[in-house]
Protein backbone atom coordinates (compact mmCIF):
# COMPACT_ATOMS: atom_id res chain seq x y z
CA UNK A 1 0.00 0.00 0.00
CA UNK A 2 2.09 2.86 -1.29
CA UNK A 3 0.37 6.07 -0.25
CA UNK A 4 0.47 9.70 -1.23
CA UNK A 5 0.56 11.94 1.80
CA UNK A 6 0.70 15.29 0.03
CA UNK A 7 -1.94 17.75 1.09
CA UNK A 8 -4.31 18.77 -1.70
CA UNK A 9 -5.32 22.38 -2.15
CA UNK A 10 -7.88 23.68 -4.64
CA UNK A 11 -6.34 24.77 -7.92
CA UNK A 12 -3.07 22.82 -7.60
CA UNK A 13 -1.88 20.78 -10.57
CA UNK A 14 -2.85 17.13 -10.35
CA UNK A 15 0.11 14.77 -9.91
CA UNK A 16 0.24 11.11 -10.78
CA UNK A 17 -0.18 8.86 -7.72
CA UNK A 18 0.65 5.18 -7.61
CA UNK A 19 -1.91 2.62 -6.51
CA UNK A 20 -2.51 2.77 -2.78
CA UNK A 21 -5.16 2.01 -0.18
CA UNK A 22 -7.58 4.48 -1.77
CA UNK A 23 -7.24 2.69 -5.12
CA UNK A 24 -8.29 -0.66 -3.66
CA UNK A 25 -11.09 0.99 -1.68
CA UNK A 26 -12.38 2.54 -4.92
CA UNK A 27 -12.48 -0.92 -6.50
CA UNK A 28 -14.45 -2.12 -3.48
CA UNK A 29 -16.98 0.71 -3.95
CA UNK A 30 -17.45 -0.07 -7.65
CA UNK A 31 -17.88 -3.79 -6.95
CA UNK A 32 -20.39 -2.92 -4.23
CA UNK A 33 -22.56 -0.61 -6.35
CA UNK A 34 -22.20 -1.66 -9.99
CA UNK A 35 -22.48 -5.43 -9.52
CA UNK A 36 -25.95 -6.42 -8.22
CA UNK A 37 -25.76 -7.25 -4.53
CA UNK A 38 -27.25 -10.74 -4.89
CA UNK A 39 -24.54 -11.98 -7.29
CA UNK A 40 -22.01 -14.39 -5.78
CA UNK A 41 -19.12 -16.47 -7.10
CA UNK A 42 -19.89 -19.79 -8.71
CA UNK A 43 -18.39 -22.98 -7.35
CA UNK A 44 -17.70 -21.73 -3.82
CA UNK A 45 -19.31 -23.42 -0.81
CA UNK A 46 -19.68 -19.99 0.81
CA UNK A 47 -21.92 -17.26 -0.64
CA UNK A 48 -19.22 -14.68 -1.40
CA UNK A 49 -19.73 -11.57 -3.51
CA UNK A 50 -16.93 -9.74 -5.38
CA UNK A 51 -17.12 -6.87 -2.87
CA UNK A 52 -16.63 -9.32 0.01
CA UNK A 53 -13.58 -10.81 -1.70
CA UNK A 54 -12.04 -7.35 -2.19
CA UNK A 55 -12.79 -6.47 1.43
CA UNK A 56 -11.02 -9.58 2.71
CA UNK A 57 -8.08 -8.82 0.39
CA UNK A 58 -7.92 -5.29 1.81
CA UNK A 59 -7.71 -6.75 5.30
CA UNK A 60 -4.86 -9.05 4.27
CA UNK A 61 -2.96 -6.19 2.63
CA UNK A 62 -3.50 -3.99 5.69
CA UNK A 63 -2.08 -6.71 7.96
CA UNK A 64 0.99 -7.17 5.73
CA UNK A 65 1.55 -3.41 5.51
CA UNK A 66 1.43 -3.12 9.31
CA UNK A 67 4.44 -5.47 9.54
CA UNK A 68 6.74 -2.96 7.82
CA UNK A 69 7.39 0.77 8.02
CA UNK A 70 8.11 1.57 4.35
CA UNK A 71 4.65 1.50 2.76
CA UNK A 72 3.20 4.65 4.32
CA UNK A 73 0.31 2.98 6.12
CA UNK A 74 -0.66 4.87 9.26
CA UNK A 75 0.21 3.47 12.65
CA UNK A 76 -0.60 4.64 16.12
CA UNK A 77 -3.84 5.21 17.94
CA UNK A 78 -7.04 6.33 16.29
CA UNK A 79 -10.52 6.33 17.82
CA UNK A 80 -12.09 4.75 14.74
CA UNK A 81 -9.58 1.92 14.50
CA UNK A 82 -9.91 1.17 18.22
CA UNK A 83 -13.71 1.07 17.95
CA UNK A 84 -13.56 -1.22 14.92
CA UNK A 85 -11.19 -3.60 16.72
CA UNK A 86 -13.52 -3.75 19.71
CA UNK A 87 -16.50 -4.36 17.43
CA UNK A 88 -14.65 -7.22 15.71
CA UNK A 89 -13.71 -8.69 19.10
CA UNK A 90 -17.36 -8.59 20.21
CA UNK A 91 -18.41 -10.46 17.06
CA UNK A 92 -15.80 -13.17 17.66
CA UNK A 93 -16.88 -13.51 21.29
CA UNK A 94 -20.51 -13.91 20.27
CA UNK A 95 -19.61 -16.44 17.58
CA UNK A 96 -17.60 -18.49 20.07
CA UNK A 97 -20.40 -18.39 22.61
CA UNK A 98 -23.04 -19.38 20.04
CA UNK A 99 -21.08 -22.27 18.52
CA UNK A 100 -19.87 -23.65 21.85
CA UNK A 101 -23.11 -25.60 22.10
CA UNK A 102 -25.30 -27.18 19.44
CA UNK A 103 -26.80 -25.00 16.72
CA UNK A 104 -29.25 -26.19 14.06
CA UNK A 105 -27.51 -26.57 10.67
CA UNK A 106 -29.32 -23.63 9.10
CA UNK A 107 -28.41 -21.31 11.98
CA UNK A 108 -24.79 -22.50 12.02
CA UNK A 109 -24.46 -21.87 8.28
CA UNK A 110 -26.00 -18.43 8.70
CA UNK A 111 -23.62 -17.62 11.58
CA UNK A 112 -20.58 -18.67 9.52
CA UNK A 113 -21.68 -16.65 6.50
CA UNK A 114 -22.55 -13.60 8.57
CA UNK A 115 -19.24 -13.63 10.45
CA UNK A 116 -17.17 -13.70 7.25
CA UNK A 117 -19.34 -11.05 5.59
CA UNK A 118 -19.11 -8.69 8.54
CA UNK A 119 -15.36 -9.34 8.90
CA UNK A 120 -14.86 -8.21 5.29
CA UNK A 121 -16.65 -4.91 5.90
CA UNK A 122 -14.93 -4.24 9.24
CA UNK A 123 -11.56 -4.84 7.56
CA UNK A 124 -12.52 -2.33 4.87
CA UNK A 125 -13.13 0.29 7.56
CA UNK A 126 -9.80 -0.41 9.22
CA UNK A 127 -7.90 -0.42 5.91
CA UNK A 128 -9.46 2.89 4.86
CA UNK A 129 -8.71 4.47 8.24
CA UNK A 130 -5.02 3.54 8.06
CA UNK A 131 -4.36 3.19 4.32
CA UNK A 132 -5.98 6.30 2.80
CA UNK A 133 -3.52 9.09 3.55
CA UNK A 134 -4.02 12.77 2.82
CA UNK A 135 -7.00 14.86 1.81
CA UNK A 136 -6.48 14.24 -1.92
CA UNK A 137 -6.86 10.46 -1.55
CA UNK A 138 -9.80 10.79 0.85
CA UNK A 139 -11.44 13.03 -1.74
CA UNK A 140 -10.83 10.48 -4.49
CA UNK A 141 -12.48 7.71 -2.49
CA UNK A 142 -15.47 9.83 -1.46
CA UNK A 143 -16.03 11.02 -5.04
CA UNK A 144 -16.03 7.41 -6.26
CA UNK A 145 -18.57 6.64 -3.52
CA UNK A 146 -20.81 9.38 -4.93
CA UNK A 147 -20.36 8.07 -8.47
CA UNK A 148 -21.08 4.48 -7.45
CA UNK A 149 -24.20 5.47 -5.50
CA UNK A 150 -25.35 7.63 -8.43
CA UNK A 151 -25.04 4.67 -10.81
CA UNK A 152 -27.08 2.52 -8.44
CA UNK A 153 -29.63 5.34 -8.10
CA UNK A 154 -29.88 5.78 -11.88
CA UNK A 155 -30.65 2.07 -12.25
CA UNK A 156 -33.35 2.49 -9.62
CA UNK A 157 -34.85 5.57 -11.32
CA UNK A 158 -35.23 3.55 -14.54
CA UNK A 159 -36.85 0.75 -12.58
CA UNK A 160 -39.33 3.17 -11.04
CA UNK A 161 -40.13 5.35 -14.04
CA UNK A 162 -40.01 2.92 -16.96
CA UNK A 163 -39.92 -0.59 -15.44
CA UNK A 164 -36.52 -1.08 -17.12
CA UNK A 165 -34.33 -3.33 -14.99
CA UNK A 166 -30.69 -3.04 -16.02
CA UNK A 167 -29.59 -5.54 -13.35
CA UNK A 168 -30.38 -8.41 -15.72
CA UNK A 169 -27.58 -7.15 -17.98
CA UNK A 170 -25.08 -6.62 -15.12
CA UNK A 171 -24.12 -10.28 -14.88
CA UNK A 172 -20.32 -10.68 -15.10
CA UNK A 173 -19.05 -14.18 -15.96
CA UNK A 174 -18.19 -16.43 -13.04
CA UNK A 175 -21.06 -15.14 -10.90
CA UNK A 176 -24.52 -16.49 -10.17
CA UNK A 177 -27.61 -15.19 -8.42
CA UNK A 178 -28.23 -16.18 -4.81
CA UNK A 179 -31.74 -17.63 -5.14
CA UNK A 180 -34.80 -16.02 -6.65
CA UNK A 181 -34.48 -12.26 -6.48
CA UNK A 182 -36.42 -9.20 -7.57
CA UNK A 183 -35.01 -5.70 -7.62
CA UNK A 184 -38.47 -4.07 -7.95
CA UNK A 185 -41.23 -4.31 -5.33
CA UNK A 186 -44.51 -2.41 -5.03
CA UNK A 187 -46.16 -0.05 -2.52
CA UNK A 188 -49.40 1.93 -3.00
CA UNK A 189 -49.53 1.33 -6.77
CA UNK A 190 -45.93 2.58 -7.16
CA UNK A 191 -42.94 0.49 -8.13
CA UNK A 192 -40.32 0.41 -5.35
CA UNK A 193 -36.87 0.21 -6.98
CA UNK A 194 -33.82 -1.36 -5.41
CA UNK A 195 -31.28 -0.43 -8.09
CA UNK A 196 -28.36 -2.83 -7.64
CA UNK A 197 -28.99 -3.12 -3.89
CA UNK A 198 -30.84 -5.98 -2.20
CA UNK A 199 -33.95 -4.10 -1.07
CA UNK A 200 -35.66 -0.73 -1.67
CA UNK A 201 -35.08 0.33 1.94
CA UNK A 202 -31.34 -0.30 1.62
CA UNK A 203 -31.37 1.45 -1.76
CA UNK A 204 -32.96 4.58 -0.29
CA UNK A 205 -30.67 4.67 2.75
CA UNK A 206 -27.50 4.40 0.61
CA UNK A 207 -28.75 7.26 -1.58
CA UNK A 208 -29.36 9.30 1.60
CA UNK A 209 -25.80 8.54 2.78
CA UNK A 210 -24.26 9.72 -0.49
CA UNK A 211 -26.40 12.83 -1.03
CA UNK A 212 -24.51 15.02 1.53
CA UNK A 213 -21.23 14.15 -0.23
CA UNK A 214 -22.64 15.19 -3.60
CA UNK A 215 -23.82 18.47 -2.04
CA UNK A 216 -20.36 19.02 -0.51
CA UNK A 217 -18.55 18.59 -3.84
CA UNK A 218 -21.13 20.78 -5.59
CA UNK A 219 -20.46 23.64 -3.18
CA UNK A 220 -16.70 23.09 -3.42
CA UNK A 221 -16.81 23.17 -7.23
CA UNK A 222 -18.86 26.35 -7.05
CA UNK A 223 -16.37 28.00 -4.68
CA UNK A 224 -13.35 27.35 -6.94
CA UNK A 225 -15.10 27.90 -10.26
CA UNK A 226 -14.89 24.27 -11.36
CA UNK A 227 -17.58 22.53 -13.47
CA UNK A 228 -20.70 21.92 -11.38
CA UNK A 229 -23.00 20.07 -13.77
CA UNK A 230 -21.84 16.54 -12.81
CA UNK A 231 -22.39 17.22 -9.12
CA UNK A 232 -25.82 18.73 -9.81
CA UNK A 233 -26.64 15.56 -11.72
CA UNK A 234 -25.40 13.29 -8.91
CA UNK A 235 -27.30 15.24 -6.25
CA UNK A 236 -30.52 15.26 -8.26
CA UNK A 237 -30.41 11.54 -9.07
CA UNK A 238 -29.60 10.57 -5.47
CA UNK A 239 -32.36 12.76 -4.01
CA UNK A 240 -34.96 11.55 -6.53
CA UNK A 241 -34.00 7.91 -5.99
CA UNK A 242 -34.22 8.25 -2.21
CA UNK A 243 -37.77 9.57 -2.56
CA UNK A 244 -38.74 6.89 -5.10
CA UNK A 245 -37.64 4.12 -2.74
CA UNK A 246 -40.82 4.91 -0.76
CA UNK A 247 -38.92 4.23 2.44
CA UNK A 248 -39.38 5.95 5.78
CA UNK A 249 -35.75 5.16 6.55
CA UNK A 250 -34.52 7.04 3.46
CA UNK A 251 -36.70 10.10 4.09
CA UNK A 252 -35.68 10.14 7.75
CA UNK A 253 -32.01 9.86 6.74
CA UNK A 254 -32.28 12.80 4.33
CA UNK A 255 -34.03 14.88 6.99
CA UNK A 256 -31.39 14.13 9.62
CA UNK A 257 -28.56 14.90 7.19
CA UNK A 258 -30.18 18.24 6.39
CA UNK A 259 -30.63 19.08 10.07
CA UNK A 260 -26.92 18.44 10.64
CA UNK A 261 -25.63 20.30 7.57
CA UNK A 262 -27.82 23.40 7.28
CA UNK A 263 -26.97 25.07 10.64
CA UNK A 264 -23.24 24.96 9.79
CA UNK A 265 -23.59 26.49 6.32
CA UNK A 266 -22.83 30.17 5.65
CA UNK A 267 -25.98 32.25 5.90
CA UNK A 268 -26.45 32.78 2.15
CA UNK A 269 -25.84 29.14 1.35
CA UNK A 270 -28.14 28.09 4.20
CA UNK A 271 -31.15 29.89 2.73
CA UNK A 272 -30.38 28.63 -0.76
CA UNK A 273 -30.30 25.08 0.57
CA UNK A 274 -33.69 25.49 2.30
CA UNK A 275 -35.26 26.98 -0.84
CA UNK A 276 -33.71 24.26 -2.99
CA UNK A 277 -35.15 21.55 -0.73
CA UNK A 278 -38.61 23.13 -0.93
CA UNK A 279 -38.44 23.41 -4.73
CA UNK A 280 -37.30 19.79 -4.97
CA UNK A 281 -40.32 18.54 -2.98
CA UNK A 282 -42.63 20.70 -5.12
CA UNK A 283 -41.07 19.37 -8.33
CA UNK A 284 -41.46 15.78 -7.17
CA UNK A 285 -45.11 16.47 -6.34
CA UNK A 286 -45.74 17.83 -9.84
CA UNK A 287 -43.70 15.29 -11.84
CA UNK A 288 -44.87 12.18 -9.95
CA UNK A 289 -48.43 12.78 -8.74
CA UNK A 290 -49.19 10.95 -5.52
CA UNK A 291 -45.56 10.21 -4.59
CA UNK A 292 -45.19 12.94 -1.95
CA UNK A 293 -48.61 12.10 -0.56
CA UNK A 294 -47.67 8.43 -0.28
CA UNK A 295 -44.47 9.32 1.56
CA UNK A 296 -46.42 11.62 3.87
CA UNK A 297 -48.93 8.85 4.64
CA UNK A 298 -46.06 6.53 5.63
CA UNK A 299 -45.59 8.74 8.68
CA UNK A 300 -49.16 9.87 9.37
CA UNK A 301 -50.57 6.32 9.11
CA UNK A 302 -47.71 4.68 10.96
CA UNK A 303 -50.03 3.38 13.71
CA UNK A 304 -52.05 1.26 11.26
CA UNK A 305 -49.23 0.30 8.87
CA UNK A 306 -48.72 -3.46 8.49
CA UNK A 307 -44.95 -3.01 8.69
CA UNK A 308 -45.39 -1.22 12.03
CA UNK A 309 -47.53 -4.08 13.31
CA UNK A 310 -44.86 -6.62 12.32
CA UNK A 311 -42.21 -4.56 14.13
CA UNK A 312 -44.37 -4.55 17.27
CA UNK A 313 -44.67 -8.32 17.15
CA UNK A 314 -40.91 -8.58 16.58
CA UNK A 315 -40.24 -6.62 19.77
CA UNK A 316 -42.37 -9.07 21.73
CA UNK A 317 -40.54 -12.06 20.26
CA UNK A 318 -37.15 -10.47 20.83
CA UNK A 319 -37.84 -9.87 24.53
CA UNK A 320 -37.65 -13.55 25.39
CA UNK A 321 -34.39 -13.98 23.46
CA UNK A 322 -32.79 -10.97 25.15
CA UNK A 323 -33.65 -12.27 28.61
CA UNK A 324 -32.08 -15.65 27.80
CA UNK A 325 -28.87 -14.36 26.15
CA UNK A 326 -28.40 -10.87 27.59
CA UNK A 327 -24.59 -10.56 27.66
CA UNK A 328 -23.34 -12.04 24.37
CA UNK A 329 -26.57 -12.78 22.54
CA UNK A 330 -27.67 -15.90 20.73
CA UNK A 331 -25.15 -15.44 17.87
CA UNK A 332 -25.05 -12.97 14.99
CA UNK A 333 -26.93 -14.41 12.03
CA UNK A 334 -28.63 -17.18 14.03
CA UNK A 335 -31.91 -15.25 14.32
CA UNK A 336 -32.97 -16.42 10.85
CA UNK A 337 -35.80 -14.13 9.59
CA UNK A 338 -37.59 -16.90 7.69
CA UNK A 339 -37.67 -18.92 10.90
CA UNK A 340 -38.22 -16.34 13.65
CA UNK A 341 -39.51 -13.29 11.78
CA UNK A 342 -37.99 -9.93 10.87
CA UNK A 343 -36.91 -7.49 13.58
CA UNK A 344 -36.56 -4.38 11.35
CA UNK A 345 -34.46 -2.62 13.97
CA UNK A 346 -30.70 -3.10 13.91
CA UNK A 347 -30.20 -2.01 17.49
CA UNK A 348 -32.82 -4.44 18.75
CA UNK A 349 -31.49 -7.15 16.44
CA UNK A 350 -27.95 -6.60 17.71
CA UNK A 351 -29.17 -6.86 21.29
CA UNK A 352 -30.84 -10.18 20.43
CA UNK A 353 -27.94 -11.64 18.47
CA UNK A 354 -24.89 -10.02 20.09
CA UNK A 355 -26.16 -9.10 23.53
CA UNK A 356 -25.42 -5.94 25.44
CA UNK A 357 -21.71 -6.29 24.63
CA UNK A 358 -22.37 -6.30 20.88
CA UNK A 359 -24.82 -3.41 21.10
CA UNK A 360 -22.29 -1.33 23.05
CA UNK A 361 -19.63 -2.13 20.42
CA UNK A 362 -21.93 -1.11 17.55
CA UNK A 363 -22.80 2.18 19.26
CA UNK A 364 -19.09 2.77 19.93
CA UNK A 365 -18.29 2.37 16.21
CA UNK A 366 -20.94 4.91 15.22
CA UNK A 367 -19.90 7.34 17.95
CA UNK A 368 -16.24 6.96 16.99
CA UNK A 369 -17.07 7.87 13.40
CA UNK A 370 -19.00 10.93 14.53
CA UNK A 371 -16.25 11.93 16.97
CA UNK A 372 -13.53 11.60 14.31
CA UNK A 373 -15.42 13.75 11.80
CA UNK A 374 -16.28 16.46 14.35
CA UNK A 375 -12.76 16.41 15.84
CA UNK A 376 -11.19 16.80 12.39
CA UNK A 377 -13.38 19.87 11.81
CA UNK A 378 -12.36 21.38 15.14
CA UNK A 379 -8.63 20.73 14.66
CA UNK A 380 -8.32 22.12 11.14
CA UNK A 381 -8.27 25.71 9.98
CA UNK A 382 -8.62 24.63 6.34
CA UNK A 383 -12.21 25.42 5.23
CA UNK A 384 -12.17 22.39 2.90
CA UNK A 385 -11.37 20.02 5.75
CA UNK A 386 -13.87 21.72 8.02
CA UNK A 387 -16.66 21.38 5.44
CA UNK A 388 -15.75 17.76 4.81
CA UNK A 389 -15.78 17.08 8.54
CA UNK A 390 -19.36 18.25 8.99
CA UNK A 391 -20.38 16.49 5.77
CA UNK A 392 -19.05 13.16 7.04
CA UNK A 393 -20.84 13.82 10.33
CA UNK A 394 -24.12 14.14 8.41
CA UNK A 395 -23.35 11.02 6.36
CA UNK A 396 -22.64 8.88 9.44
CA UNK A 397 -25.82 10.17 11.10
CA UNK A 398 -27.88 8.61 8.29
CA UNK A 399 -27.06 4.95 9.13
CA UNK A 400 -27.03 5.76 12.85
CA UNK A 401 -30.67 6.89 12.65
CA UNK A 402 -31.83 4.48 9.93
CA UNK A 403 -30.53 1.49 11.90
CA UNK A 404 -33.50 2.01 14.23
CA UNK A 405 -35.94 1.42 11.36
CA UNK A 406 -34.45 -1.52 9.43
CA UNK A 407 -31.88 -4.33 9.72
CA UNK A 408 -28.92 -2.31 8.46
CA UNK A 409 -26.19 -4.95 8.91
CA UNK A 410 -28.22 -7.53 7.01
CA UNK A 411 -27.68 -5.62 3.74
CA UNK A 412 -24.27 -5.52 2.11
CA UNK A 413 -24.35 -2.18 0.27
CA UNK A 414 -25.61 -0.18 3.25
CA UNK A 415 -23.18 -1.94 5.59
CA UNK A 416 -20.27 -1.39 3.21
CA UNK A 417 -21.03 2.32 2.86
CA UNK A 418 -21.38 2.73 6.61
CA UNK A 419 -17.95 1.25 7.31
CA UNK A 420 -16.41 3.18 4.40
CA UNK A 421 -17.73 6.46 5.79
CA UNK A 422 -16.53 5.65 9.30
CA UNK A 423 -13.12 4.68 7.94
CA UNK A 424 -12.95 7.94 5.97
CA UNK A 425 -13.77 9.87 9.15
CA UNK A 426 -10.83 8.18 10.87
CA UNK A 427 -8.57 8.95 7.90
CA UNK A 428 -9.68 12.59 7.91
CA UNK A 429 -8.86 12.87 11.61
CA UNK A 430 -5.36 11.51 10.92
CA UNK A 431 -4.92 14.02 8.08
CA UNK A 432 -6.09 16.92 10.26
CA UNK A 433 -3.68 15.95 13.03
CA UNK A 434 -0.79 15.64 10.58
CA UNK A 435 -1.58 19.08 9.16
CA UNK A 436 -1.74 20.52 12.68
CA UNK A 437 1.68 19.08 13.56
CA UNK A 438 3.07 20.37 10.27
CA UNK A 439 1.74 23.87 11.00
CA UNK A 440 3.36 23.74 14.43
CA UNK A 441 6.68 22.61 12.95
CA UNK A 442 6.60 19.23 14.71
CA UNK A 443 8.50 16.58 12.67
CA UNK A 444 6.42 13.52 11.61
Amino acid sequence: MNTATARATPGTRRTKVRADGATIACLFVLALTIIPARLIFKGLPLAMSPAMAIGLAMGLLWFCAQLVTTLGVAKGRNAVRTALFLFAASQLATYGYATFTYLPPDELAAADRTLITLAAFVLVGIAVCDGVRGLARIDRLLKIMVVGATFMAAVGVLQFAAAIDLTQYLMPPGLRTAGEISFVLERSSFRRPAGTAEHPIEFGVVCAMAAPLALHYLFRARSIGAPQLRWWFCLAILAVAAMQSLSRSAVLGLAVAGLVLIPFMPRGRRWRAVVLAGLFVLAMRIMVPGLVGTLYSLFTNISVDTSTESRTRAIERAGAEIAEHFVLGRGFGTYVPEKYGYVDNQYLGTLVQNGIVGLAALLLVLLAGLYAAVRARLLSRDPVVRDLGITLTACVCVPAVSAATFDLLAFSVATGYMFLLIGCAGALLRAAREDQREDQGVPP
